[in-house]
This record gives C-alpha cells, sequence and structure tokens, in this order.
C-alpha cells in the first residue's frame, strides 16, 4: 500500500504569518518521515508552530512583523483512535478522518482556539492535542532526572491501568476519610475545651422551657394588662352609646322599627327599609352583648402582669445573649448545643468508628499498594531485558539497564519509587541514568525507550527533534531503523535529524530553508522528490561543496531503505 492509500494522522500543516513564515501548506504522510535543513534554517518555528496546537502558551511576538495575527491550522486522521467520548463529552462535531484543530493569534493579545469549527478553551485543545501529537526534543531528555517519569514507562509497560486507577479510587478515599478523622479530633478537642460552658448555656435554655410563639402571645397580653383601663372605658362607653334608654342607638333603632312596623300595611314601599333596619338592630343588640363580655372579662391584673413582664425579660435576655431576635431560633440554638454536647459525650465511639473506617482503607489500599508493586516488578523485569536488547545494536555492548524499585510511603501512585540505572561499561556501578550517561547515550536511551512504549500508548504522531544528538555512523543509521520501526503499524514518526544516515531512511523528506528578501527574511518547508533528496543527503555528508563521491555515497544511503 502506498504512503498516499495508508491512513494518515498529521494529514496537512497550514502555517499563516508566524514568525519568519509568511505562508506554509505542507501534506504529511503515515510511517518515517524527516525533516532536514541548515541550523536555523528555521525547524524550530515548526515545531512552535505545531506546539501551540498543543495548547502551548501564545505571543504576540510570535506574530510575523507587520501582520495583525497569525493562524496555524492542522488536519488529522484519527479514525484509528477511539475520540469520540472526548468529542461528545466537549460537544463538538466529531469527524475522525478529518479532525481540525486551528489557533489563532492576534496582535492585541487575544488567542482563540477552534477544534472542528468549534471555540474551544485552551485546556481542551491541550487535552487534545496530548492525544495527537508527541514531540519529543532534546529537553525531555531531562525528564530521564524525575521519578514520575521512570515510574510512568512503568506503568505504561505494564499495560494494567484498571489496577491503578483502583488503588487511586482507594487512595482517594482513604485520604478523605482520614482527613475526616483529624477533623472529627480538632472539633472533638475544641468542643471539650467549651464543653462547661456548653453544659451551662444548654441548662439555661433548657430551663427556661421555651414554647414556639409564645413571645408574640405574652407581648399581646401585656399590652391588654397595661391599657386595662383605657380599655375598660372604651368599652363601656361604646356599650352606652349603643343601649342608654335615652340616646342609645339600639333603643333608637328599636323606636325606628315600631314606626316603620306602623305603617308597613298601608304603605307597602317601606317593607325592606323596615328589614334593614330590623337587621341592623338585631346585629348591634348582638354587638353590644359582646362588648358587655369583653367589658366584664377585663381587669387589671398586677400580679399576671409582673408574672408576664418576668417572662419576656427572661426572653429578651437569652435573646440578647445568644445574638438572635426570636424564640424559634433560641430553639434551635439549643438543639445545636445539644447536639454538640451528644458528640462529645459519645465522642470516644464516634473516633474508634472513624479510626477503624481509617484503618480498614489503609489496610485495602495497602493490599491494592502491594499488587501493583507486583506488577511493576514484572513489568520492570521486561523493561530491563527490552531496554538491554535494543541498547545493544545502538553502540552500547556492556549495557547494563537496570529498573529499581524501592518501597516508599504511599501515595498517589502507589508505594515505589522507581530509578533507571545505567552501566555502559562492565566494571562501573550502576548509577541512575542522569547522572553517569552521556548524552549520546541519553538520546539512545530515549529513543529506546520511546520505541518500547509506542506501542502501548496509542499516539498517532511522534516528533523526534534531533534525537540523534551525539551520535553518528552506524549507531545513527540504527537509530533510524529503530524510528522507521516505530513509523509502522498505524503510527506516524516524523524526525527531525542534521545526520545523513537518519535523513536517508526516511519514507518522506523534507527540508526547511531560509530565504533572504528585499525586506525580510522567509522560511519555508517543501517536500523533496527523489533527484534533491540525493542532493540534500550529499550536502549532509560533504557539507556545501558537494562532490561525485558524496553523491554517490547519498545514492547508496538512499537504496538502502
Amino acid at each position: 500500500m502506498g504512503k498516499n492509500q495508508r491512513i494518515k494522522m498529521l494529514k496537512q500543516l497550514h502555517i499563516q504569518n508566524f514568525t519568519l513564515i509568511d505562508e506554509l501548506d505542507i501534506n504529511f504522510y503515515p510511517g518515517f518521515s524527516v525533516i532536514t535543513g541548515e541550523t536555523g534554517a528555521g525547524k524550530s518555528i515548526i515545531l512552535g508552530a505545531i506546539g501551540l496546537l498543543k495548547g502551548n502558551r501564545a505571543d504576540t511576538k510570535l506574530i510575523r512583523s507587520g501582520k495583525d495575527k497569525c493562524l496555524i491550522e492542522a488536519h488529522f486522521d484519527v479514525s484509528k483512535y477511539n475520540l469520540l467520548h472526548f468529542f461528545e463529552e466537549n460537544d463538538i462535531d466529531d469527524d475522525a478522518t478529518d479532525c481540525i484543530v486551528r489557533r489563532e493569534i492576534y496582535s492585541s493579545g487575544k488567542s482563540r482556539a477552534f477544534i472542528n469549527d468549534t471555540p474551544v478553551p485552551l485546556a481542551t485543545m491541550k487535552e487534545l492535542g496530548e492525544q495527537l501529537i508527541d514531540i519529543h526534543s532534546q529537553h525531555q531528555n531531562l525528564l530521564l532526572n524525575q521519578e514520575d517519569f521512570q515510574l510512568q514507562v512503568v506503568d505504561i509497560i505494564t499495560q494494567d491501568s484498571k489496577s491503578l486507577a483502583q488503588y487511586q479510587a482507594c487512595y482517594q478515599e482513604y485520604k478523605k476519610a482520614a482527613e475526616q478523622l483529624e477533623e472529627l479530633k480538632a472539633d472533638i478537642a475544641k468542643s471539650q475545651e467549651n464543653e462547661e460552658f456548653l453544659r451551662f448555656q444548654y441548662g439555661e435554655l433548657a430551663q427556661a422551657q421555651l414554647v414556639e410563639g409564645e413571645q408574640e402571645a405574652i407581648e399581646q397580653e401585656l399590652a391588654t394588662l397595661e391599657h386595662a383601663e383605657e380599655i375598660k372605658t372604651a368599652l363601656y362607653q361604646s356599650e352606652q352609646l349603643l343601649s342608654a334608654e335615652s340616646v342609645g342607638i339600639i333603643e333608637a333603632l328599636r323606636t325606628i322599627t315600631q314606626q316603620l312596623d306602623g305603617i308597613k300595611e298601608v304603605y307597602s314601599p317601606i317593607e325592606e327599609v323596615a328589614q334593614r333596619i330590623e337587621s341592623c338592630y338585631i346585629e348591634l343588640k348582638d354587638i353590644e352583648n359582646e362588648i358587655q363580655n369583653k367589658t366584664e372579662n377585663i381587669e387589671f391584673d398586677p400580679q399576671q402582669l409582673a408574672k408576664l413582664q418576668e417572662r419576656i425579660d427572661l426572653i429578651n435576655a437569652l435573646e440578647h445573649k445568644f445574638h438572635v431576635e426570636t424564640v424559634t431560633e433560641l430553639l434551635t440554638q439549643q438543639k445545636l448545643i445539644k447536639k454538640q454536647l451528644e458528640h462529645i459525650d459519645h465522642s470516644d465511639e464516634e473516633l474508634q468508628k472513624q479510626q477503624a473506617h481509617v484503618d480498614q482503607l489503609l489496610k485495602d489500599c495497602t493490599k491494592k499498594a502491594n499488587q501493583l508493586t507486583t506488577i511493576r516488578q514484572k513489568a520492570a523485569k521486561a523493561i530491563e531485558k527490552e531496554m538491554s536488547s535494543r541498547l545493544v545494536p545502538l553502540g552500547i555492548p556492556n549495557i547494563r539497564f537496570k529498573v529499581e524499585i524501592t518501597l516508599k510511603p504511599l501515595g498517589n501512585k502507589g508505594q515505589d519509587g522507581v530509578s533507571f540505572l545505567f552501566s555502559a561499561n562492565t566494571n562501573s556501578p550502576l548509577l541512575p541514568v542522569s547522572q553517569v550517561a552521556s548524552g549520546g547515550e541519553i538520546a539512545r536511551v530515549m529513543l529506546s525507550l520511546k520505541a518500547m512504549i509506542s506501542g502501548a500508548v496509542k499516539l498517532p504522531t511522534i516528533i523526534f527533534d534531533e534525537i540523534d544528538t551525539g551520535v553518528s555512523g552506524s549507531v545513527a543509521e540504527k537509530m533510524a531503523h529503530i524510528m522507521d520501526e516505530m513509523g509502522k503499524n498505524d503510527r506516524q514518526v516524523i524526525s527531525i535529524t542534521h545526520l545523513p544516515q537518519i535523513a536517508a531512511l526516511g519514507e518522506t523528506h523534507y527540508k526547511v530553508s531560509k530565504s533572504e528578501l528585499k525586506d525580510s527574511t522567509v522560511s519555508n518547508m517543501y517536500e523533496l522528490n527523489q533527484d534533491q533528496r540525493v542532493q540534500e543527503v550529499a550536502q549532509m555528508l560533504s557539507g556545501s561543496n558537494v562532490t561525485e563521491a558524496a553523491l554517490a555515497n547519498a545514492r547508496e544511503l538512499l537504496n538502502m531503505k
């Protein structure tokens, strides 16, 4: 199957007004591709543009001089990679054969990110970018200093993310329970410090025997007692006005009723009026009786007044003391204090229960951590074996590579500390690889690690930025074969290189060049045809003065594929 028929990952890259690039449209293909060009030609610019699609920080200085904005857009075919969940979760249209990622940077400082023409937060672009492209630059070799990276490599090789996820869920539950235990201890200690005061407060409230709504009822009764004489006088006078024989309203209505009843027979139109007057008479008579009863019930009782005043003073004092305004709030406060006291009374029991819960979770975590350790120890043996088999052909015949696993206190990733130990010589002790390996050896170690884990981590596109630093000759050729091997099986590997042995093995060869125009400098990138490749590889072999021997050597290298 030709390179155009195979499934592509990064299919196309479009760059506009980005640093030295005016406009660039370049197609990419599956398998192993190489990018060459002189130092300073602009290879780092291409990587910088791709980095922006991975969510890297934008800077207005990246915009080409004199332009208002720059644009970087890439098309990916991710049909072999299960990313449907990502698109559904972020409400983005899913086109697996043409996933478009675009970044725009404006001279105003504004930056916009798009996935399939849908505006997205930069964090969302970063999340997708990490699943599409892995850029391995020289500074990534520093990862060999980091224990987390080494542990991550081991976990990738175990291909058992389920066990780690189960442990982490258990560990998070344990951490939460342990925090709750400490909070409980602190709460109990604080409550115990205030226990005597709390019991005093509760006693005050309980002794008061507060009743919901009593404050309003007492205040109403107090108002009545305090104005008893005034009320009684008003009621008596009202009664007199209604019922007095000479001037009372009721007596007048009774007289009117008698008068009208006397003429109903001879003047029928007055009958309705007479009935209405009679109704008023009956109603006012009833009112008179009610006022009379109320008047009889109104008595000034100094003892009851004093009793009620004492009760309301107690309620007001409690409200002031507890900084509330109602009996309802006082009752709520009483319940709260009671709960705190019950908490103190049962604190030993609660502590024992929570401690037992924490102990059980710790036991479960330790068990799962031990299982992780066993899985990792098995993976460590496989890593040691594969790394040795990969590094021997890369010019380190006496390689010793060991994955040292040491026990640590439980953490989010288990109880294992991982260190990659390295020795290039039979008589040299095994020491951390970052301490003893040369630059060229570290490059070979990192390439071998990437090759080993690329099968486990299904990244569509891997870009190596001068992974060949510090090597040459047959070792470089073998490194090229490793990258070529990685580029198979629906994967795309792109290597930026200065070595002809690596450049010659790429299925596709791109060149980055820089041109000096009248008023500006422009970088460009283009795909080389076969003749151009011969010329480029020959120039890499012999320098600017390309000889016939270099051309012949270049043709020989290119035919090695």
